[in-house]
């Protein structure tokens, strides 16, 4: 075996890992329970630290959930490798013990978050472990980060991922891989927007022409921002809250809109075409505020070198990672605008993220495992 090799023979086994992981699967951990992700990150430190790693959990803020830092000795003292990913997922407690409960059928593994993410952490892992048990040597010393709340735009993580990715030369992120099996080498730029209609309440069986419905004047809105959604950017409404009392006509109504673009110009109009918007009538009032940005990354010379050692490495395996830019914001999108070589998209292979049918294939543990060790290698 050549140095460049070596990490490819390595005894990745998939049902093996499976059985791993589905601890990590079981032990939910929704971005706004900070205590259930505070378990999941005691699971994760718990590993790293049996792997061989020296591990530290960092406080959460904004009422959000830990994270956990481990690095790994290594001879060399220059700059690392940071492995970057995120235990919160988008399912409530209790999605376990119900359709997403975990199970395999077939080549298909499904539980909550088990695309999205913790099917790459994990294999992140497990690569690491792999190479320290046949004595194998990373080319830098590896670090990883596990945040925890990437799912809500990471607003009290983002200062915290860009000064442990300034310390590193390259950063490795096992967010899911491309439906096709690539690898993500851009993203496109995001940003998050809040917003309150007011209007004026009044009894809605006795007095209903008095009132003025907080909900009406944000469902006008919801129709308004979501048609404004063109090819070089979208605009959607995610989450609506307004109301307690059916026979109340409410006074107030918060959403929540997401934008997207694939250029940072295009993002930057639309975050001014929603700060523009205004109230429909003179009797109601509509508040819109600005929320969490994610940059548009673009590949650089840099991140498509990353880009051919790890098409080099698959295809040894006999497999293609093509590259691609995508959207569907991640932790990522700070670390490649911050200009430092970035490969995301190394996770497992599945489908129907977010969703009650999100799975991975099996087979990708080990498919996946391998060539997130070899890059561990040759980076």
């Amino acid at each position: 075996m050549t140095p460049d090799t070596a990490a490819l023979d390595l005894p990745f086994d998939s049902d093996r890992m499976l059985d791993g992981l589905r601890t990590w699967i079981e032990t939910e951990s929704p971005t706004f329970d900070a205590a259930a992700v505070n378990r999941m990150m005691g699971v994760a430190a718990r590993d790293l630290a049996l792997a061989g790693a020296s591990v530290e959990t960092i406080p959460g803020r904004m009422n959000l959930g830990d994270c956990v830092r481990a690095k790994f000795d290594h001879p060399s003292k220059e700059k690392g490798i940071l492995v970057l990913g995120h235990m919160d997922t988008v399912h409530p407690m209790g999605t376990i013990n119900g359709q997403l409960h975990f199970r395999r059928e077939g080549n298909k593994a499904f539980g909550p978050g088990i695309q999205d993410m913790k099917g790459g952490n994990y294999i992140a892992l497990e690569a690491v472990k792999q190479l320290r048990a046949a004595g194998i040597q990373t080319s830098r010393p590896v670090t990883f980060l596990f945040t925890s709340d990437e799912e809500i735009g990471s607003p009290a993580t983002r200062d915290l991922i860009e000064a442990e990715a300034a310390r590193h030369a390259v950063v490795l992120v096992p967010e899911p891989a491309r439906p096709d099996g690539g690898v993500v080498t851009g993203r496109y730029a995001i940003a998050r927007f809040n917003m309150r209609s007011t209007g004026r309440p009044s009894h809605a069986g006795a007095r209903l022409a008095e009132g003025r419905s907080a909900i009406k004047e944000m469902c006008r809105q919801i129709l308004a921002i979501e048609d404004m959604t063109t090819e070089a950017c979208t605009f959607s409404v995610g989450v609506l809250q307004g109301g307690t009392w059916v026979n109340c006509v409410t006074t107030h109504c918060d959403a929540e809109a997401l934008s997207m673009a694939k250029r940072q110009e295009d993002l930057d109009a639309a975050v001014e075409k929603m700060l523009a918007l205004r109230a429909t009538g003179n009797d109601v009032s509509f508040e819109v505020k600005r929320g969490v940005t994610r940059p548009v990354w673009e590949p650089n010379e840099g991140v498509m070198q990353l880009h051919g050692k790890a098409q080099a490495l698959a295809e040894r395996l006999g497999f293609n990672v093509p590259s691609q830019s995508a959207g569907g914001g991640s932790d990522g999108n700070f670390t490649g605008a911050m200009g430092i070589p970035t490969l995301d998209g190394l996770g497992v292979r599945g489908a129907l993220a977010h969703t009650l049918e999100e799975h991975i294939f099996v087979d990708s543990l080990a498919e996946r495992g391998k060539l997130f060790a070899g890059l561990l290698q040759v980076v």
